[in-house]
């Protein structure tokens, strides 16, 4: 069968009866081949190869399959990864690949005593409002460096607060934090887990947390597994924006592309409920 696919593929540079006769396939069976109505599987590759495409453009390009595959169950197509990975490779669609190893932003501040452990790496919540996990990263600039704090909720995925500056004291943490209160106003006990970097540890960003009824939780030191989804969402981030230019221009650029990536893909994207 695939000396008749590439038969009707070439057929248009080349006879048919030459390639028959250098493939050792005879004419008439060609043309009953091709008479034949594509089998069911057949039918179905076509159906989800078409929204394979529409769910990759929609990720902008920067989904592989696994994500494709799971934007597919979840809008109840059903198909095996497999079968998704396989579709994929055939027209040459690829997810966008993960970079290096980010560098460090965590300065622990050596007198500062961190807030015990409450999550122990169950990053997992029924409701949302109940865990919240936040970090730091940055982003390259030809001016310096942007840096993004965020604040994740760990049932529904989304951004619940984040603030950018050029700075890593501890208004950006604050900042990202006000937001998160300002946008969901959780009910008191909700917990928010970060690493011990000094910004967390600070008696200012200590004071806003208790003035909002917020528990901390803080991971060791060293550790990512310890605010494991945290760190992939840094992950997710950094290589969903690698289709633009590199580095920024200007941290007015970056701004622009990071909170577009946020409230304009990550999070209308979740298929996390949001209450």
């Amino acid at each position: 069968m695939s000396r008749f696919r590439f038969i009707d593929a070439e057929k248009a540079d080349y006879p048919v009866s030459l390639l028959c006769r250098v493939l050792k396939v005879s004419r008439s069976g060609y043309y009953v081949w091709r008479e034949r109505p594509p089998s069911k599987r057949s039918v179905e590759d076509s159906a989800f190869t078409a929204r394979i495409r529409e769910v990759h453009e929609r990720s902008r390009r920067t989904y592989g399959y696994p994500r494709v595959h799971a934007e597919l169950n979840a809008s109840g197509l059903r198909c095996g990864r497999r079968r998704v990975a396989r579709l994929m490779r055939k027209v040459g669609l690829r997810g966008c690949m993960r970079g290096r190893r980010r560098r460090s932003t965590t300065r622990r501040d050596g007198n500062a005593v961190p807030a015990p452990d409450l999550v122990d790496r169950r990053f997992l919540a029924a409701f949302p409002d109940r865990l919240w996990l936040a970090d730091i990263t940055y982003v390259p600039t030809r001016e310096g460096f942007l840096y993004l704090s965020f604040i994740l909720d760990a049932c529904s995925r989304k951004v619940v607060g984040w603030s950018m500056d050029n700075h890593l004291r501890t208004e950006l943490v604050t900042d990202a934090l006000r937001m998160a209160l300002w946008r969901r106003r959780p009910p008191p006990g909700v917990v928010h887990h970060s690493d011990r970097g000094s910004q967390y540890t600070a008696l200012s960003f200590g004071e806003c947390l208790k003035e909002a009824g917020v528990f901390p939780s803080m991971g060791r030191v060293g550790s990512a597994l310890d605010n494991a989804m945290a760190e992939s969402f840094v992950s997710t981030l950094k290589a969903e924006m690698a289709t633009a230019p590199r580095p920024f221009p200007t941290r007015e650029a970056a701004r622009t592309a990071v909170f577009e990536y946020i409230e304009g893909f990550y999070n209308p994207s979740s298929q996390y409920p949001t209450k």
